[in-house]
């Protein structure tokens, strides 16, 4: 489970491992933190250069090399240290951050433990992440329902022999085709994204279709049984297609497309814009 965690709005790439129950925090965004660095890899690198034969040994023991997403949006070997690794590394450079870090680490940490034993805290979080940042509570529980429905659909899939990554891309853009016309990358290419989550800027209309498409392909999986990438392909598309029927009936009895370069956020800034101009004519 990869996340980026936020410590004074500067983001610190981590890797949750389930059979450690450990986080691997990615050194080089610590360092950024804690250095203000303009090239906190350098920074490091001379870090580690200064340390003696035996730090360099220690070193070894608590850090090791993961695959972390870039700014270039790819994966790429990075260092990582667990909590106890991070805390060490802390020793090495002097700032004055380091103390506050070390107790946000602590929390960061305790919130992760408590999500284990209680896994209801985790969507309780998602929901008031989203709430700060502006969407309305009517989407955000259609968004909440979306994450479960897609974790249904990728269970499946992992059921039926598909593998994790790129071929979980690959039926995804079957099923986004076949409903919205458009794949994945097309998709948020028209809403003008970038690295921005898809999900996190259909409006309530194209959520609701994007999860009927990705529920429906979840039971057709489960009912006609596919195996591999291939066969699945089929049963994504046929799932993706139901969605697109419904899109194309929306469409023709409301004379409006259902997919539109605004986002969630648009539409709920248009509604408060609505809703203060009819309390401005009722003055």
């Amino acid at each position: 489970m990869n996340k980026i965690k936020l410590y004074e709005n500067k983001e610190i790439r981590s890797v949750w491992d389930n059979d450690k129950e450990e986080w691997y925090f990615s050194i080089v965004d610590v360092v950024a933190v804690l250095t203000d660095s303009k090239n906190p890899r350098d920074y490091w690198y001379r870090v580690k250069k200064r340390m003696s034969e035996e730090e360099q040994s220690q070193l070894s023991t608590f850090c090791r090399q993961l695959k972390m997403k870039a700014t270039d949006g790819k994966m790429r070997e990075t260092d990582v240290a667990d909590m106890q690794g991070i805390f060490r590394i802390i020793q090495s450079i002097p700032s004055p951050k380091a103390e506050p870090f070390k107790m946000w680490l602590a929390e960061v940490g305790k919130e992760r433990i408590d999500e284990i034993i209680d896994p209801e805290l985790t969507i309780d979080r998602a929901l008031q992440t989203y709430l700060q940042k502006g969407y309305s509570r009517e989407w955000v529980n259609q968004r909440l329902q979306a994450i479960q429905v897609r974790k249904e659909l990728t269970d499946a899939w992992k059921d039926h022999g598909v593998k994790e990554g790129m071929e979980y891309a690959i039926l995804t853009n079957e099923i986004s085709k076949a409903w919205s016309g458009m794949t994945t990358r097309q998709y948020k290419d028209f809403k003008n994204l970038k690295k921005e989550n898809l999900r996190d800027n259909m409006s309530t209309l194209e959520l609701v279709l994007n999860m009927l498409a990705e529920a429906t392909t979840t039971e057709l999986t489960q009912t006609l049984n596919p195996q591999g990438l291939e066969e699945n392909k089929e049963v994504a598309k046929e799932g993706g297609t139901v969605a697109g029927n419904a899109r194309k009936d929306i469409e023709a009895r409301t004379g409006k497309p259902v997919i539109t370069q605004k986002n969630a956020l648009d539409f709920s800034k248009l509604i408060e814009d609505v809703i203060d101009e009819t309390e401005d004519n009722l003055k």
